[in-house]
């Protein structure tokens, strides 16, 4: 049997429910091994095939959507028609609800999500869809390694008309901050700390500032091309911003934040949407 391998085939950006931390987005490189016999170009699999093929799969299947264990304690799932709609207990007491079009969650058959999870969901879906000389696959997840702050956080953008329009989809992004000229490890660990599982909304997607237990949550909701969207967390848990959250509205909302607390300092921000993109932004006009 043969075997070929494509390293950093995609990044899957995504949030997951977990119980203890929250709502997670999450940045993961994924990395292709396929084993068969070979066909008569002498090949397992073209490797054009598999970059176009393979990834729109992946796509399709878990980018920029919400990860769901169907099987942990706390989670309450109503599927109907194309919606799904759950309510989730987090392990300190506090809910969360999602009610979106179904392409904005994928529901893995796990009591918590892991990349091994995630791994396992795509080998065994993939596999089907190969062709028939493929015989064997191999998924691995990784992380970015990162030599500095990064957070993690979720959102969704209204206006988008792909992906990025669900809810409740994330990144595991790198922060980098110069403060006149001179990079600020204090400033970016601060803001990382800050951000660390937080979910960044728009003020205007808020339509309810409820009480529950004792505890404020937020209710954002917003209609987009896909359909109506509707995500319930608690106050604590969540970071507004006045504009849309997008990367290059974080950056400047950041730089700007940064320039107020120290207003003689020149600041640049780098902020970066997963892995290898990202805005930058300054707090004076160049």
């Amino acid at each position: 049997m043969a075997r070929l391998f494509v390293d950093q085939l995609t990044v899957i950006d995504c949030s997951y429910l977990d119980a203890r931390r929250g709502i997670v987005g999450e940045s993961w490189i994924v990395d292709l091994e396929l084993g068969g016999e070979l066909d008569e170009q002498g090949m397992v699999f073209d490797f054009g095939l598999v970059k176009k093929q393979v990834k729109a799969a992946i796509d399709g299947l878990v980018d920029h959507t919400l990860l769901v264990p169907m099987h942990a304690p706390g989670l309450q799932l109503s599927v109907s028609g194309d919606r799904v709609a759950l309510t989730f207990a987090f392990a300190d007491g506090d809910l969360c609800e999602f009610n979106a079009p179904s392409c904005a969650a994928c529901l893995l058959e796990t009591v918590e999500i892991d990349t091994h999870c995630v791994e396992r969901y795509l080998e065994s879906t993939l596999l089907e869809e190969l062709p028939r000389n493929v015989t064997s696959i191999r998924i691995r997840l990784r992380t970015e390694a990162i030599d500095g702050a990064y957070y993690h956080y979720s959102h969704g953008l209204k206006k988008h008309q792909g992906q990025c329009q669900r809810i409740a989809h994330g990144h595991r992004s790198r922060l980098l901050i110069e403060r006149d000229g001179v990079r600020a490890p204090e400033l970016e660990q601060e803001w990382a700390e800050r951000w660390r599982d937080i979910y960044i909304g728009s003020r205007e997607d808020v339509v309810a500032d409820e009480l529950h237990g004792g505890q404020r949550y937020l209710r954002f909701r917003y209609q987009a091309a896909e359909g109506e969207f509707e995500l319930l967390l608690a106050r604590k848990r969540c970071y507004l911003i006045d504009t849309d959250s997008t990367v290059e509205h974080i950056a400047a909302h950041l730089a700007s934040e940064l320039g107020r607390a120290q207003p003689q300092a020149r600041f640049l921000v780098r902020a970066f949407e997963g892995v290898g993109k990202g805005a930058l932004a300054h707090n004076v006009a160049l």
